[in-house]
C-alpha cells in the first residue's frame, strides 16, 4: 500500500472499513428484498399472473447491483475531488463498488437456495467472513499471499491504489461477480414459488428455550448471529496482535509514514500500545453497525407482523424495545470483549507486552459510541423505521469516515469535532477521557428514551 501518498493513505485507513460494510449492506440488501419479500407474501399476487420469478429477482438484483455501482462512484468523485490521483481513486472506488456487487449477488443466490431468510443471510454472512479471514492470512503470512485469489476483499486489495493500480485482479472479480448474478437468475427460474433448492426441515422437533419472556426471546434471537460477528471479529483482532511488533517496527524504521499517519489524526503508532489504539477505533464501526441490525430486525418484525399476535397481549412495545435494547448492549460488550481477548491473545504469542486489561479497556472505550448508534437507532424507529439501519450506522461508519476525511485534508476543526472518534481517547496509550465517555453515553441513553417514547405512541406498522 502507497502510505507515502495522501489517497493511499486514506485507501488504508477506509478500504476495508467500507468494502466490508458495503459487502454487510449488499447481502442484507439483497436477502431482505428477494426472500424477505417473498415470504412476506408481497410478490403473491405479481407472481400469480404473466411475471415469472426470473425475472422479478433479475429486476431487483439489476437494481441493487446499480446501487453498489453508485457507491463506487461516489467514492472516486470524493477521492478525486479531495485531490487524489484518477488512477488510483479508480482502482480503488472499482474494488470499493465489486465488492458490494459480489455480495449482492451471492445474496440473491442463497436466497433462491434457501427457502428462508435467516438461511440465506447467515450462508452468505459466513462466506463473508471466510472472504475476511483469507484475506487476512494472505496479508499476514508470506507463503499463503495466493489466498487473496479466493477473497473478494483480496483480489480488490490485490489491485493496489496508488501503487500501480492494477486492474487485473478487478476483471477477474467483475467476472466472478457475472457468474454470481447469472448464477442467481438461472436458480430463481428453477425452484418454486415461496420455496427454495434446500428447502427448510419441517420435522425438527420444537425448541422452547427462552421463549418465556420478550427478554428472553430477544437473548434467542441474539445468540446466533452474534456467534457469527463473534467469530469475524475475534479472527480479525487475533491478526491485529500478531502483526503488533511487525507494524511498529516498520514505522518505526520508516517515520515518514508515523509522519503522515499523524498528519491525519493517527499519531502514536510507533509504539504496540498506540497501534493497538489506533486499530481499536475501527472496532466501533461493526458493534455500533451490530447494534444498528439488531433494532432494524425489530422493526422488520413488526412490518412483517410477526409482532401483531405479541402486542396483541398484555405486552407494552416499550418492554419489547428494552428487551432488544439491552440484548444489544449486552451483544456489544461481548463483541468488543472478544476484540480485546483475541488482541491480547495475538500479541502475547510475538511477546509484544501487551496487558490483558490493556487490550481490554482499548477495546471497551468504543462501547460510548455503540450506545449513540442504539440512541439513534431506537428514534428511527419511533418515526422512520425503515431507515433504522443507515441511521444507527451514521455515529460509527459515518463519524469515523468523517475524522478520517476532516484529518486528511486539513478541513475546519469544527467539522472534526461533530464525529464522535475525535473524543475518543486512544486507549490504552493514553488515559481514559471520561467526561467525553460519559457525555456521548448520557446522549445514547436520552436518544433510546425519547425513541421508546415515540415508539410507544405511533401506529403499528402493518
Amino acid at each position: 500500500m502507497a502510505l507515502h501518498d495522501a489517497g493511499g493513505f486514506a485507501v488504508w485507513r477506509t478500504g476495508t472499513v467500507l468494502s466490508v460494510l458495503l459487502a454487510v449492506w449488499g447481502l442484507l440488501a439483497a436477502t431482505r428484498i428477494t426472500r424477505g419479500e417473498e415470504d412476506a407474501g408481497r410478490w403473491d399476487v405479481l407472481l400469480a399472473g404473466r411475471v415469472p420469478v426470473r425475472s422479478v429477482v433479475a429486476h431487483h438484483l439489476a437494481t441493487l447491483v446499480a446501487w453498489a455501482l453508485l457507491a463506487g462512484v461516489a467514492a472516486f468523485t470524493g477521492l478525486f475531488a479531495a485531490g487524489a490521483t484518477a488512477g488510483g481513486a479508480t482502482a480503488h472506488a472499482t474494488g470499493l463498488a465489486l465488492c458490494g456487487v459480489f455480495f449482492v449477488a451471492l445474496g440473491t443466490l442463497t436466497s433462491q437456495v434457501f427457502a428462508e431468510r435467516s438461511s440465506a443471510s447467515g450462508a452468505a454472512v459466513a462466506v463473508l467472513g471466510v472472504g475476511m479471514l483469507l484475506k487476512m492470512v494472505g496479508d499476514g503470512i508470506a507463503g499463503l499471499e495466493w489466498l487473496r485469489w479466493l477473497s473478494p476483499f483480496g483480489m480488490a486489495a490485490l489491485a493496489r491504489p496508488y501503487d500501480g493500480d492494477h486492474m487485473g485482479p478487478l476483471a477477474v472479480l467483475g467476472a466472478v461477480c457475472t457468474l454470481l448474478a447469472v448464477a442467481a437468475i438461472a436458480a430463481a427460474g428453477r425452484r418454486d414459488v415461496r420455496g427454495g433448492h434446500l428447502p427448510s426441515s419441517s420435522g425438527r422437533a420444537p425448541r422452547r428455550v427462552l421463549l418465556g419472556s420478550p427478554q428472553a426471546f430477544a437473548v434467542r434471537r441474539l445468540l446466533r448471529p452474534l456467534a457469527a460477528w463473534s467469530a469475524g471479529i475475534g479472527v480479525y483482532y487475533l491478526l491485529i496482535g500478531v502483526l503488533a511488533v511487525s507494524m511498529t517496527a516498520f514505522l518505526a524504521a520508516n517515520p515518514r509514514f508515523a509522519e503522515l499517519a499523524a498528519q491525519a489524526g493517527f499519531g502514536g503508532l510507533v509504539t504496540v500500545e498506540g497501534y493497538v489504539a489506533t486499530l481499536f477505533a475501527l472496532l466501533a464501526v461493526p458493534v455500533g453497525a451490530f447494534a444498528a441490525v439488531r433494532l432494524a430486525g425489530l422493526a422488520q418484525e413488526e412490518t412483517s407482523r410477526r409482532l401483531t399476535l405479541l402486542l396483541a397481549q398484555p405486552v407494552t412495545r416499550v418492554r419489547v424495545l428494552a428487551a432488544e435494547v439491552a440484548a444489544a448492549v449486552g451483544g456489544a460488550f461481548v463483541l468488543t470483549t472478544v476484540a480485546g481477548l483475541a488482541t491480547w491473545a495475538g500479541a502475547r504469542t510475538v511477546g509484544a507486552g501487551l496487558g490483558l486489561l490493556a487490550a481490554l479497556s482499548g477495546a471497551w472505550n468504543v462501547l460510548p459510541v455503540v450506545f449513540l448508534c442504539l440512541g439513534i437507532g431506537a428514534l428511527a424507529l419511533a418515526w422512520v423505521p425503515r431507515a433504522v439501519a443507515f441511521a444507527g450506522c451514521v455515529p460509527a461508519a459515518g463519524g469515523f469516515l468523517l475524522k478520517v476525511f476532516a484529518d486528511t485534508w486539513g478541513w475546519p476543526t469544527w467539522i472534526g469535532q461533530v464525529s464522535p472518534f475525535t473524543h475518543l481517547t486512544a486507549l490504552p496509550d493514553v488515559p481514559v477521557g471520561r467526561d467525553a465517555a460519559m457525555v456521548m453515553t448520557t446522549i445514547g441513553v436520552l436518544a433510546v428514551v425519547v425513541g421508546a417514547a415515540g415508539y410507544r405512541r405511533r401506529d403499528l406498522r402493518v
